[in-house]
């Protein structure tokens, strides 16, 4: 079956299918189909309501806002930690980056370069550092928030494929975050340089940023922005939300090396949530 879930994601117009869902998505009529899909998906995927500021699904004007739902206040309390989880989810990875290389799954990596959008410098400030990803499930909370404090440098939107993003696709597709369509943001923060990258998938319609809204789907070109010299700062706290997915999908965080040190209560698929500690200064 595996081998049958990864053929299939070779051949589908993955771009076509997931724009098509996003468009679906959106849609708020008829009502009656749009409760109905969202009670499905509550169903099969357990979502517990209790944590949303509207707990009833049909409160929802389309199956978008049911996804992206934000949490009461208090939900995702920060611990106190340097470093914080970004999302809720579970550890995909996390480790040192190794001759510039990421550790993906057994037998599996990609080159730093790459996921960067091919940005040799960028690469090189994370040289021999650390890196933790994190795989939003569909029953996840699906805002993403900042690990810790940080000034936004500037950003990289990079097209690509849309694999599912799971542990079989992890284990079976080659390069899998460096092909696939993914936001990369860079912050100063108080232990260097941090990227923080959104990566894509499969009926993912839409990757958002607070200060830029929808980045994704974009052209079909890797797109630069620099923030240092705007007239006003793009400055997040701990905690605060600096983006959200449209459907499912992964975040990766890079730090320099000798930045950081990991909790040592995480290994590969490890669950973890929104605001737990992750790692303090080095």
């Amino acid at each position: 079956m595996d081998k049958l879930f990864i053929f299939l994601q070779h051949i589908v117009p993955q771009h076509l299918l997931s724009r098509c869902t996003g468009w679906l998505a959106e849609l708020e009529h008829p009502s009656w189909l749009k409760d109905w899909v969202i009670g499905l998906f509550i169903g099969r995927f357990k979502v517990d309501m209790s944590e949303a500021v509207e707990p009833d699904p049909k409160k929802y004007p389309n199956f978008n806002a049911f996804f992206t739902r934000p949490l009461k206040e208090g939900a995702r309390p920060v611990a106190d930690a340097d470093v914080v989880c970004p999302a809720d989810g579970a550890i995909s990875q996390l480790g040192d980056i190794i001759d510039g290389r990421i550790f993906q799954a057994k037998g599996q990596d990609y080159s730093c370069v790459e996921l960067l959008g091919g940005d040799p410098e960028w690469a090189a400030t994370f040289a021999g550092g650390s890196f933790a990803t994190i795989y939003l499930s569909p029953r996840d909370y699906h805002r993403v928030h900042m690990p810790m404090a940080g000034k936004l440098l500037g950003t990289t939107y990079v097209p690509g494929d849309l694999y599912s993003v799971n542990g079989v696709t992890a284990e079976n597709v080659e390069r899998l975050f460096a092909r696939n369509e993914r936001m990369v943001c860079y912050f100063e923060t108080a232990v260097g340089p941090m990227a923080m990258i959104l990566v894509g998938a499969m009926v993912v319609a839409g990757i958002e940023t607070v200060w830029s809204g929808q980045v994704a789907p974009a052209p079909k070109t890797p797109t630069s922005v620099g923030f240092q010299h705007l007239p006003e700062a793009v400055a997040l706290e701990k905690g605060e939300e600096m983006g959200r997915f449209k459907l499912g999908s992964t975040v990766i965080l890079l730090f320099p090396e000798g930045a950081v040190e990991w909790d040592g209560r995480y290994e590969a698929g490890a669950a973890t949530r929104l605001g737990v500690s992750l790692a303090d200064k080095a």
